[in-house]
């Protein structure tokens, strides 16, 4: 469902994937390519949502903050809460995280499963961040990077393949 709130309407790209039972409000920008699962809440009505191409916002994720940017090639996984400031390019949140208010994101970082990233945290690019509140535990090496763009590439073709098919 894409609604208008407060006479902004979500701008979703012709070529995003948004499943029928994704809940789409407000200021909301949805890039080329990008997917958009069922059970998935964006909420652009604090501030704007920036979603880049080729990302994915797996099911059931909330996407709600005041201002909030996703970038380029993100996948975020199942039942994640995104309420931060932005997750940089190539990044990849694992199930059910949460990151909080302020927080910011670096490219390439990998956010465990069950992950809480507190308010106003930084987290520098490469990194490998685990735990509840999340600390950085490592640089991520290059076979981490490549599983995780491996996984972002299959969310792009499967939710081109869901599109194609009308679903």
């Amino acid at each position: 469902m894409i609604k208008s709130f407060n006479g902004k309407t979500p701008q979703i790209h012709p070529t995003a994937f948004v499943s029928e039972t994704a809940y789409i409000v407000g200021e909301v920008t949805i890039g080329e390519k990008a997917s958009i699962w069922p059970g998935a809440v964006i909420r652009g009505d604090f501030g704007s949502i920036s979603i880049g191409k080729n990302t994915a916002i797996e099911d059931n994720c909330i996407v709600h903050s005041w201002d909030c940017i996703i970038g380029d090639n993100v996948l975020v996984g199942h039942g994640a809460v995104i309420h931060c400031k932005s997750i940089g390019n190539g990044s990849m949140v694992g199930i059910n995280a949460v990151v909080l208010q302020g927080a910011e994101i670096g490219e390439k970082c990998f956010i465990a499963a069950g992950a809480l990233i507190t308010p106003n945290t930084k987290i520098p690019p490469g990194s490998l961040v685990m735990g509840s509140p999340a600390k950085v535990k490592e640089k991520l090496s290059q076979e981490k990077l490549s599983m995780m763009l491996a996984g972002n590439d299959a969310y792009v073709q499967l939710g081109q393949q869901y599109k194609q098919q009308g679903l």
